[in-house]
Formats: C-alpha cells, sequence, structure tokens
C-alpha cells in the first residue's frame, strides 16, 4: 500500500469506527465490563453489606467451588437438564421444520403459531406453566384425570420425581421455536435436484432423509445444538419462576446456585468464581463436541 492509498483509507477506518461506536458501546458498558469485573470478583472475598472490605484471595474461591459438594450437583442438574432440553428441542424442532417446509396447507398461520413461545419472556412462561401443573386448579391434572390416566391430583413441580421433567417439558417447548427456524433455514437450502436424482435411482422418503437431507442439514445441526447447549445451560429466569431450584436441589441448575450465593447469602466473590468456573467447564464440554463433529466430517 502507497502513502497516498494509506493516507485516503484512514478517514474511512475513522468514520467507520464513528459508525460503530453507538453498537460498540452498549456492547462494552453491559458486556464486556460486567464480565470483566466478574473475573476480578472471582479472585477476591467480596460480600454483601455496608462497608465491606474487599480483599484479594487469590485462587481460593475456585478451591472452595472444586471441594464444594453442592455445586457439583447442581452441575450434574444443569448437565441433565442441558443434555435432554438440547436433545430432545432438536428432535422436535427437526419434526416441526420438515413439516413446515411441506405444501401444508395455512403454512404461514401454522409458521406464525409455532414461533409463539418465542416471543413470551422466560418469566411469563415461567408463571404460565406454573398455573398448567398447579395441583389443583391446573389444566394438566383436569386433562389427565378426565381421560382416567391418574387417581389423584399430581403436585408436579414439587415432587422430587416429577419436577426435573416438568422444567425439562417446558424448556423444549420454550426453545423449540429458534431451533425450528434454524433448520427451516437449512432445509430450504438444500437442493431439490438432490432428492430428484435420489427419487430417480430409487431411493425412498427415509433413505433420502438419511442419506440427503442430514448431510446437507449438517453444519447447522452442529450450529444450532451448540448454541441451545449454551443457552440451556445458562437458563435461570424461567426455571427461577417454575421452581426456585426445588424441591430439594432437584432443580437447581447452576445458575440457580450461583444466585444464591450471590443474593441470598452475599458471597459475591465466590460467586463470581462460580460463575467463571461455569464457564470453563462449558467451554471445554463443547469445545470436545465440536471438535467431535469436526473430526468425523474430516
Amino acid at each position: 500500500m502507497t502513502a497516498l492509498q494509506a493516507t485516503r483509507r484512514a478517514p474511512r477506518d475513522r468514520g467507520a469506527l464513528l459508525l460503530l461506536l453507538p453498537a460498540l458501546v452498549p456492547v462494552l458498558f453491559f458486556s464486556v465490563a460486567p464480565l470483566l469485573y466478574g473475573i476480578y470478583l472471582s479472585f477476591t472475598d467480596a460480600r454483601g453489606g455496608r462497608n465491606a472490605v474487599v480483599s484479594f484471595v487469590g485462587l481460593q474461591n475456585f478451591g472452595d467451588v472444586l471441594a464444594d459438594g453442592d455445586f457439583w450437583s447442581s452441575f450434574k442438574v444443569g448437565l441433565i437438564w442441558a443434555v435432554s432440553v438440547t436433545l430432545l428441542q432438536f428432535l422436535a424442532a427437526l419434526g416441526l421444520a420438515l413439516l413446515l417446509n411441506s405444501d401444508l396447507r395455512f403454512r404461514g398461520l401454522a409458521r406464525a403459531l409455532a414461533m409463539a413461545p418465542w416471543a413470551m419472556p422466560p418469566i411469563v412462561i415461567g408463571l404460565m406453566w406454573r398455573l398448567v401443573y398447579h395441583p389443583n386448579a391446573g389444566i394438566l391434572n383436569a386433562t389427565l384425570r378426565d381421560a382416567h390416566l391418574i387417581g389423584h391430583n399430581v403436585d408436579w413441580l414439587n415432587d422430587f420425581g416429577t419436577a426435573l421433567p416438568a422444567i425439562i417439558v417446558v424448556g423444549v417447548w420454550t426453545g423449540m421455536p429458534q431451533t425450528t427456524v434454524v433448520l427451516l433455514a437449512g432445509l430450504q437450502g438444500v437442493a431439490k435436484e438432490l432428492h430428484e436424482a435420489a427419487a430417480v435411482d430409487g431411493a425412498g422418503v427415509w433413505r433420502r432423509f438419511w442419506n440427503v437431507t442430514l448431510p446437507q442439514l449438517r453444519p447447522v445441526i452442529v450450529a444450532i445444538t451448540s448454541l441451545d447447549f449454551v443457552w440451556n445451560i445458562n437458563q435461570f429466569a424461567m426455571v427461577y419462576a417454575l421452581t426456585q431450584g426445588g424441591p430439594g436441589g432437584r432443580t437447581r441448575l447452576p445458575m440457580l446456585f450461583a444466585y444464591e450465593e450471590a443474593f441470598r447469602y452475599g458471597f459475591f466473590g465466590y460467586a463470581a468464581a462460580l460463575g467463571v468456573a461455569i464457564t470453563i467447564v462449558v467451554l471445554a464440554v463443547l469445545g470436545f463436541y465440536l471438535w467431535r463433529q469436526m473430526r468425523e466430517r474430516a
């Protein structure tokens, strides 16, 4: 690049930076700065209360995390939740995407209705499903009683055996729309000529789906399942509205555990270390998954 070209390019670069500032400032202020501050707190003994003295404790908080059985119990619950919801979301969304990609009558209306859960805030979803699961006035118990499938009311969200499956159902219902949208976009990118060629060779519907559609969707599937896993294991608001982590910690996801440590007990430094530890473990799990997928493609 000549000196003249560099001189002409500099004002354009400054102009582009100025145009990006309205988008960059909120990201720096609301995302990057809190993240860095949280990492800083994880190395301190910060606690709630007036005039609390904050001291640097190094890796002590992380050592406490490794020795905290309650945290690892919550992380186990979180993994069961995230894997189950991600897998079921994908299967349900794939079926719905295939249906919406077909010559369905009133397809536009069906697509709009399928997106309805996406437009609802997590707290609203949690409160709505609490009413559905209500042991005495909930529509679920009433429907099952009318169908003679149960003989007495079930307290879905307070029973040790049903609480986690109940919130998994809500998680699948909540996250299915965005997965459906991504898979539907991927399906519309699959060349029809490939299906036609496979049909000419005598391949049936299932073989065309398995040998043509799925391989074409694989990059989309890897991307959306990875994002779904991260979103699900970081879930907080909806589960808090449903169960607040009960009964007996059966639905206490890792973020709920960190929230309690910070805002119920006032251990801000330890809670920040929990957040950092969760992030590291999730990145490791996600990195292993992506590595396996890339290795299989190679």
